[in-house]
């Protein structure tokens, strides 16, 4: 039986057709090996790789304890929130000195229109914009576990970073209007633990 569609010329019996299958096969397979080498070499480049077994280094700039004293117009604003930032290496702390002219929490809860909370996490900058993400703790930054009457849970922010002088940087949350300007309180030196 003839096979139709190749000329003559370039028609082969069907045992050497397998043959030339196998052949091209075997070709393609080595030409995509590169192909596989350069995408698994791409794929480790960008994040996808295991996780380290010692903390990152973090900013070198950020490393230490920093307190936010006032915020503009403090007097006239019913609510507003003050920082202690710490930071060591790619690790967070922050606890929030909250203060209300208005009860909108039960008293037990607002201490008279007073409260803390406490947030710890790991953090990391691109270009000027600092994010962070971690959980609502306890004082002593265990994990809290009930709500009580504040918040818990994961929190999630980017702040937009300005560094004023080597001791005062400015904290630009990009979901509240009032910037937190920090000065530095206590330089220290970042080294990584093993996690």
């Amino acid at each position: 039986m003839a096979r139709r569609g190749l000329p003559a010329i370039l028609r082969l019996p069907q045992h050497d057709t397998l043959f030339l299958n196998r052949i091209m096969q075997k070709i393609f397979s080595f030409r995509l090996l590169p192909f596989a080498f350069c995408l698994s070499v791409f794929t480790i480049l960008n994040g996808c790789w295991f996780n380290p077994n010692t903390q990152g280094r973090g900013e070198i700039y950020l490393q230490g304890e920093w307190k936010q004293d006032s915020v503009p117009n403090q007097k006239q604003l019913l609510e507003y929130s003050l920082y202690h930032l710490k930071f060591s290496c790619d690790s967070f702390y922050i606890q929030i000195n909250s203060f209300s002219k208005v009860n909108n929490n039960a008293d037990t809860c607002a201490h008279s229109g007073n409260w803390s909370e406490y947030l710890k996490g790991t953090y990391r900058q691109r270009n000027d914009t600092l994010f962070i993400k971690g959980q609502f703790c306890n004082p002593d930054y265990s994990l809290k576990e009930n709500a009580g009457c504040l918040r818990i849970g994961v929190y999630e922010e980017g702040f937009k970073v300005k560094k004023q002088t080597d001791s005062v940087v400015q904290f630009a949350s990009t979901s509240n209007i009032l910037p937190i300007n920090a000065h530095l309180i206590k330089h220290t030196t970042c080294n990584p633990k093993p996690l």
